[in-house]
């Protein structure tokens, strides 16, 4: 009898298992046919032509969890860079990227899936203790600093485009949430999700011609600032359609991406995607590169917030 239970047990284990991770997507390496696959699946052309060629931060350090798309996305990058021949690409691991004076180097900061360490969520200090000997209080202090340069470099006019897993960066903090327009919350497992536009007519989602964008991603859902409402959403999933919800959503429309002014500065977020073969789709990479346009101040389109519900 204990046999049967354990063997019963066992396969109940396994099916949970399974039906967990039945949707994740297979991490694979970046090889030369893949760099050529994106090339050639890159847009030939900016949506803003004629443009001054911009200069462009991509910090790519994650101290908490690594997103293995990180990689791919800095290829990704230097691709839509050079192609559309208006971006000069460079990358940045080292907490100094963040210092006054290298930030005015650029006209706009990505960042590339930086997750922090939990719980305190804080990327500035946890650069600082992995490359400093300083003690608790001063890093305190000297992340504080970062933290500021980079708020006041976006309200000052520099653009700020984040990816992914980037939105929980400084995740406890409500000033850089106010910036970023949330803070992470949590996400179900990852699945097939329908991405839809908000507004087919916005410039922004163009790309998607009014289809949206189905794929396997982790939907993110949100906290802090997200729910002023305070940005111009683009894409939004449903929530009655996703599995594994942790708990009954405020709104039934989740927004996992939008624009937003912050001071002077623009702020574009994409939760898509976590993972590398979400890039296979060339309107996703028309809809990044139209982000990036946006956020240099080029690509000019309603970023007023919403009319909160």
């Amino acid at each position: 009898m204990k046999t049967k239970q354990l063997i019963i047990a066992t396969l109940l284990i396994t099916f949970f298992i399974s039906a967990s991770t039945a949707q994740s997507m297979d991490e694979f390496k970046i090889s030369p046919e893949w760099i050529s696959k994106i090339e050639r699946l890159a847009p030939s052309e900016p949506s803003v032509k004629n443009v001054s060629k911009k200069r462009i931060l991509v910090f790519s350090k994650a101290t908490g969890f690594k997103h293995w798309t990180i990689p791919h996305n800095v290829e990704m990058l230097k691709i839509l860079g050079k192609k559309s021949d208006i971006f000069d690409i460079h990358i940045g691991y080292d907490v100094e990227n963040f210092s006054k004076d290298n930030l005015k180097k650029y006209d706009a900061v990505i960042l590339n899936n930086s997750n922090p360490e939990g719980p305190k969520r804080d990327l500035f200090s946890d650069l600082l203790k992995m490359n400093s000997s300083l003690t608790d209080a001063r890093i305190a202090e000297q992340a504080a600093v970062y933290e500021n340069n980079l708020m006041e470099y976006v309200k000052k006019g520099g653009g700020l485009m984040l990816l992914h897993g980037a939105i929980v960066v400084q995740n406890n903090s409500l000033e850089f949430s106010k910036m970023t327009g949330g803070s992470f919350d949590y996400h179900p497992k990852q699945q097939e999700m329908h991405v839809k536009e908000v507004d087919v007519n916005h410039p922004l989602v163009k790309a998607f011609k009014g289809k949206g964008l189905t794929h396997v991603d982790e939907p993110y859902f949100f906290k802090n600032a997200y729910f002023d409402y305070n940005f111009r959403p683009l894409l939004y999933i449903e929530a009655d359609k996703l599995k594994g919800l942790r708990k009954t959503p405020k709104n039934n429309i989740n927004y996992v991406s939008w624009i937003k002014r912050y001071g002077k500065g623009r702020v574009f977020y994409s939760s898509p995607s976590h993972n590398a073969q979400s890039l296979d789709n060339p309107e996703f990479l028309m809809f990044l590169l139209d982000g990036m346009q946006y956020v240099v101040g080029d690509l000019k389109a309603d970023d007023s917030p919403m009319v909160k519900k």
